[in-house]
C-alpha cells in the first residue's frame, strides 16, 4: 500500500504548529517571492492547501496553478481555500500518474521528498523535472541535518510516526540536494529556519539542461 496522508489530514497543520511554530509556514511563504506574475505553477504534494491562500495574498489573480495531491482528504480541504482570481486545477493523484500536459514556469515541492527512499526520490524527481521549463524555477523546502543530535532524533521520530500512521516508506532523509546537482540546477537563493533544521531553496533549471 502506497503512502497516504488521509489519516492525518484533520490534524496535520495543528501538529506542525505545535512542533515547529510557524517555521514550516514561513519556509514556504519565503519561496513565493520568486514566482513571477502570470506564471503557470505546479504544486506537488500541497497538503491541506493553505499555501494557495498565501499565494493569493501575493498574487490575487493571474496565476494558473496545477495542484497535485494524493490524499483525497487533503484535497477536500484544499478545495475550500480562498484562492482569489487565480485559476486552480486540482489533480487528486500521485505525480507519477497525474494526467498533466504542457510545461510550467515554476514548481513547488514542500516537505515532499523526505517521505521517500533514495530510489523512489530519483523517480519522482525525474517525473517533476520534465514538466519544468528550461530556465524555470524549482522552489523546494524540506528538512536537513546539520550535525545536531536533536535534529536526528526529531526526524527519526517523525519518520516513525508517519510510517505507522500514513505508511510512508522513508526511515531516513534522502539526499535531496544530490538530485538537483544531478540535473544541473543552479541554486539562486536560500534561507534556513528552525535553527537550520529547515531549508528553503530556489533553483533554476539550466537553459541547456539535457537530462
Amino acid at each position: 500500500m502506497a503512502a497516504n496522508y488521509n489519516n492525518s489530514a484533520w490534524f496535520y497543520d495543528k501538529l506542525s504548529l505545535i512542533v515547529y511554530g510557524r517555521a514550516i509556514i514561513n519556509a514556504q511563504v519565503y519561496l513565493l517571492r520568486f514566482i513571477k506574475p502570470n506564471s503557470h505553477v505546479l504544486i506537488v504534494g500541497g497538503g491541506t492547501g493553505w499555501i494557495l491562500e498565501e499565494m493569493a495574498k501575493v498574487y490575487p489573480s493571474g496565476l494558473e496553478i496545477t495542484y497535485v495531491e494524493a490524499s483525497a482528504n487533503m484535497m477536500a480541504r484544499s478545495k475550500k481555500r480562498h484562492t482569489g482570481l487565480n485559476k486552480i486545477i486540482f489533480v487528486n493523484d500521485i505525480i507519477e500518474d497525474a494526467p498533466l500536459s504542457g510545461s510550467f514556469d515554476a514548481v513547488i515541492t514542500a516537505f515532499l521528498f523526505d517521505n521517500f527512499t533514495e530510489e523512489t526520490l530519483k523517480k519522482i524527481f525525474d517525473d517533476i523535472h520534465k514538466y519544468l521549463k528550461r530556465g524555470g524555477l524549482w522552489l523546494n523546502a524540506d528538512f536537513q541535518l546539520t550535525g545536531k543530535l536533536w535534529q536526528t532524533i526529531l526526524l527519526k521520530s517523525m519518520h516513525l510516526f508517519f510510517k505507522l500512521l500514513c505508511n510512508i516508506e522513508a526511515s531516513k532523509l534522502p539526499d535531496i540536494e544530490n538530485q538537483f546537482k544531478r540535473h544541473g540546477y543552479e541554486s539562486v537563493a536560500q534561507q534556513t529556519f528552525f535553527s537550520d533544521f529547515i531549508i528553503s531553496k530556489a533553483y533554476r533549471k539550466y537553459q541547456t539542461s539535457e537530462v
